[in-house]
């Protein structure tokens, strides 16, 4: 990250937590501050700089991030099977354990040395979870719990949205919709998860396009490096394709449902901020 971009999520975090700073202060049990962006929003960096910057303020605080919570492969290689075979890819609705973060946000207010309480790290080079060996372990209650991931808040589209497909994966891998409308039923059932949020900050990209170009950028930086499951284009495409038809939902309807709502330019840079 440059120097600008650090700058600006250090005054970001800064102006959003003391927005709700008084709440915080308030709430008799953790507060839960959602994040939600979608791919390459910068949600995960601004989630460590909120972390910092409270736990200067004096403030304990976890960050737990949805993409953790993903199934391992091999419990989505049965879905795949049992459900519908693009279900093998990780990232829809669906994919993700949320009764076990749903259990873990349960026992934080309670956590210490006698009862420690750890989640999941998910390795998305080897799209599996790593040993719960080196799974995180609180032993203190924290005063704040940002959750950050791609989807928090979005609700279900209608079923009439679903007859068209938005793209040649939906068309050709998804003819039926059967995929699609699974997803989006299982997209209910994290509508409890949502509602135990205590505020919820959507970082609003300016349209599916620019969302594709910045998640092709970071899997570029990954090539370079020589990382071993880089995706070339075309597996970056497809992988995308999953994401879209609820990408642009989440683009059309988060902003009116947030507490707080950052909005960025084509080069991530804040243009507005404002609160409900």
């Amino acid at each position: 990250m440059n120097q600008d971009a650090s700058t600006q999520n250090e005054a970001l975090a800064g102006h959003l937590l003391d927005h709700y700073a008084g709440r915080i202060a308030r709430a008799r049990r953790p507060y839960l501050l959602g994040l939600s962006g979608l791919q390459g929003s910068g949600k995960s960096t601004l989630a460590r700089v909120m972390k910092a910057t409270a736990e200067a303020r004096g403030w304990p605080t976890e960050v737990l991030a949805l993409d953790d919570f993903y199934y391992s492969r091999g419990e989505r290689e049965s879905l795949a099977r049992e459900v519908h075979p693009l279900l093998r890819t990780r990232g829809v609705p669906g994919t993700h354990e949320i009764e076990l973060l749903l259990s873990v946000l349960a026992a934080l207010p309670q956590a210490s040395p006698r009862l420690p309480v750890s989640w999941p790290r998910f390795d998305k080079g080897r799209d599996t979870r790593v040993p719960p060996s080196r799974w995180p372990r609180v032993v203190r209650p924290p005063r704040l719990v940002i959750l950050e991931g791609w989807a928090l808040g979005l609700r279900p589209q209608l079923q009439s949205a679903l007859e068209a497909p938005v793209n040649a994966l939906e068309r050709e891998e998804d003819a039926d919709g059967q995929w699609r409308r699974w997803v989006n039923q299982q997209l209910r059932a994290y509508q409890p998860l949502w509602r135990k949020l205590d505020a919820l900050i959507v970082l609003q990209a300016p349209d599916w396009s620019v969302v594709r170009r910045w998640r092709g950028e970071e899997e570029a930086r990954l090539r370079a490096r020589g990382a071993p499951l880089a995706m070339d284009e075309a597996a970056l495409a497809r992988f995308l394709a999953h994401f879209e038809r609820l990408s642009r939902h989440a683009l059309a309807t988060l902003p009116a449902l947030a507490d707080s709502v950052v909005e960025y330019d084509t080069e991530r840079r804040v243009t507005g901020l404002s609160h409900a």
